[in-house]
């Protein structure tokens, strides 16, 4: 039995990274985790209790309820924002409104460091788009358009110098400014 013929171990490894790669690509994957980790510091900083030497500081506040509420929301609005993409925008606007609220509610967002994740992480999945499958070129080679003639720049003669669109039979395409 050749080395070619038995299973390989790291194979297992790269076909779970492949299909996690694949699985990453398809949704706002990082908006999500940030989303997901701002809610732990936000749920666990305002029940927590330090103690400097032999004094005991509880962070807990009237509003310890308010905090566990929001921590919980931005760990939900994470995991949606990873398992049902079409409502990535609602997730990421509801994750920065949290936030802001956690200004206030829970300790300055837990320290500013579960704010700072919600904020980037919403913004992240407001503006994360699907991407569009690359369509395969024509076999005949390159296509330029409409026309399928390539646009010339030309250089005016106006006082500015401004370049301007054309086709090579000098119409006009729309590539200039208009004043």
């Amino acid at each position: 039995m050749s080395a070619d013929t038995r299973p390989q171990p790291i194979d297992n490894f790269r076909r779970f990274r492949h299909s996690f790669r694949h699985w990453r690509g398809q949704r706002p994957f990082w908006a999500g985790l940030l989303t997901l980790l701002a809610g732990f510091p936000i749920m666990y900083i305002p029940y927590q209790t330090m103690t400097l030497g032999d004094l005991s500081i509880r962070m807990a506040t009237t509003a310890g309820a308010g905090s566990l509420i929001i921590g919980v929301l931005l760990v939900v609005l994470g995991l949606t924002m990873w398992f049902q993409q079409q409502s990535r925008i609602f997730a990421g606007v509801a994750a920065i409104l949290l936030a802001l609220v956690s200004l206030v509610v829970s300790n300055i967002g837990a320290f500013l460091i579960g704010f700072l994740l919600a904020l980037i992480g919403g913004a992240l999945s407001v503006s994360w788009m699907p991407g569009k499958p690359i369509a395969a070129p024509a076999a005949d080679g390159p296509s330029y358009g409409p026309s399928d003639e390539p646009v010339r720049l030309t250089k005016d003669t106006s006082p500015r110098g401004e370049v301007s669109g054309t086709t090579p039979g000098g119409e006009f395409d729309g590539g200039h400014r208009g004043d």
